[in-house]
């Protein structure tokens, strides 16, 4: 192949001196095709194959390489080969000895020339307070000493690119829509438009084009905060890629080492304030931080509503003979008097209420396993006061008896010395009693001053409790109805007005005058 020297020297020959095509043969023993092609360009000779590279290694497998991308185009998108994957089949069920490097090479070149490379995007652009992207993604996190898998729901403006991140037990859709008011509380304000991709707990059947069938608590939702709802193309996650980039990022910088906390609530308080603290960052490209962006934003935000949107599922219960009701194969109690009333319970993503429309029956921390009984103990004690020998076999008071303070069994067994077996239990049991309107560190304090002082009755204990109280609350002016009824009469006086003294000098003197005209 001709160099470039030599290519520059047939070019001045032929154009500076004027020689002729025969005559630079002659001098220089190029053909004269080779001389032609010089004279055509000046530019650095390529070398082009004539046929094919022979690849023995590549060529038998090629064929076989080609079926399987094109059969890719159909397959879920994330369950698609990688080159990596491509070479261990060919090793594993072909006998392959070529390089992992070698397949990664041809796999490349085959999806760029089948269109399915890396894809090309458009920078985009966004108003204030206009759109922002809702994301899900998954973390790992440590409860109260159990590791859970998190389902952390994310969502980013997109002009500020102020992220919010909220960890939840699953992806429910009370969860769903409790970390929209979060991030709304945390905003300041609603964006104008939500983008999302095509969740369930929002999309209940995709129809053609952007159309979709959505779910009814979806619509009401976005009615009580009157944003507009926007959803990406199946399978096309680019089109919310601000928030794609925010959930990996949230697990890389928020999550690293495993975020250990009590309860949920705290792990939120945790996120709340590391997505606080992404304010004072800029980002490239920004003229301004995240915080300064946030701030101009928030003027064109949808203000909050008035009244918060229930995030909870409503469900019609029926309370069986135990005094419980089920919910995903869960039982929950209500207070024994309830049994056999139809009643309503309603989920949010961390509690359980039950109510009979007219007040609230009972509060549970909601519970994600399966066929547990969750009870409180408050509920079965009227009826234990009414059949106390149940009391060594009933469920609620031993789950109970495994936390409460040791000076409970300390003065159970107290009472068991100076009474009968009946009336110490229907004793105690009106003492627990006190835990409807008592908390449990005033009624262990009087407990310990009952057996100081030998009280062995319900209502020495109380006169106790409501001491206790009185004397960690010295400056409460106003005492409670049900300390009124034992502590004092149930009189309630009017306050009297006095008359003005002088008013009955004046009377004297009329009376006076009256006397003195009659005689």
């Amino acid at each position: 192949m001709i160099t470039v020297e030599s290519k520059e020297e047939i070019r001045r020959a032929y154009y500076i001196q004027g020689k002729s095509i025969r005559q630079v043969h002659r001098e220089t023993g190029h053909h004269r095709r080779t001389i032609r092609k010089a004279l055509e360009d000046g530019m650095k000779p390529e070398y082009k194959r004539s046929k094919p590279h022979f690849r023995p290694v590549m060529g038998p497998v090629k064929a076989l390489i080609d079926q399987w991308l094109e059969r890719d185009k159909t397959q879920p998108r994330k369950q698609r080969h990688t080159a990596k994957r491509i070479h261990e089949r060919l090793k594993a069920e072909y006998g392959f000895g070529g390089a992992e490097s070698t397949v990664r090479h041809y796999v490349a070149q085959r999806r760029r020339e089948m269109g399915n490379g890396n894809d090309v995007f458009i920078p985009l652009i966004y108003a204030p307070g206009q759109m922002a992207q809702v994301d899900f993604g998954e973390a790992e996190v440590i409860i109260a000493g159990e590791q859970l898998t998190a389902q952390i729901f994310c969502l980013r403006m997109c002009y500020s690119k102020q992220a919010f991140v909220m960890a939840l037990p699953n992806q429910s859709q009370e969860a769903f829509f409790e970390g929209h008011v979060r991030a709304f509380d945390f905003l300041g304000g609603v964006p104008r438009q939500l983008v999302y991709d095509n969740l369930k707990t929002a999309v209940k059947k995709i129809l053609k084009g952007r159309d979709r069938e959505e779910q009814v608590a979806f619509i009401a939702f976005r009615s009580h905060h009157l944003f507009n709802s926007r959803f990406c193309t199946p399978s096309q996650a680019h089109e919310k890629g601000l928030v794609e980039g925010s959930v990996g990022y949230s697990r890389r910088n928020f999550m690293v080492p495993i975020p250990e906390q009590a309860t949920w609530d705290d792990l939120n308080s945790y996120l709340w304030e590391k997505c606080k603290a992404e304010g004072p960052r800029r980002l490239r490209g920004m003229q301004v931080t995240i915080g300064e962006a946030l701030a101009l934003e928030q003027r064109q935000l949808l203000p909050l509503p008035s009244k918060p949107f229930p995030c909870c599922r409503l469900h019609p219960v029926q309370a069986n003979g135990f005094g419980l009701v089920t919910f995903q194969t869960n039982r929950y109690s209500v207070p024994s008097h309830c049994a056999h009333e139809a009643i309503w319970l309603r989920a949010f993503s961390h509690r359980v209420e039950i109510t009979n429309g007219r007040k609230m029956l009972a509060v549970h921390t909601r519970c994600y396993g399966r066929e547990q009984d969750i009870l409180n103990p408050l509920h079965y004690l009227p009826l234990l006061e009414r059949r106390p020998g149940a009391w060594d076999h009933a469920k609620p008071i031993q789950q109970w008896r495994q936390s409460w303070p040791k000076v409970y069994d300390r003065y159970l067994s107290a009472l068991q010395e100076h009474l009968t077996a009946s009336q110490a239990t229907r004793e105690f049991v009106r003492i627990l009693r006190l835990h409807e309107d008592y908390s449990e560190a005033i009624i262990t304090q009087a407990l310990e001053k009952a057996l100081e002082c030998h009280c062995y009755s319900m209502d020495g204990v109380k006169q106790l409790v409501i001491g206790v109280k009185e004397s960690l609350e010295p400056d409460t002016t106003e005492m409670p109805m049900a300390e009124v009824s034992i502590t004092t009469p149930a009189l309630f006086l009017e306050p009297v007005d006095w008359p003005e003294v002088g008013q009955f000098g004046r009377l004297l003197r009329c009376n006076a005058e009256a006397e003195r005209s009659e005689t």
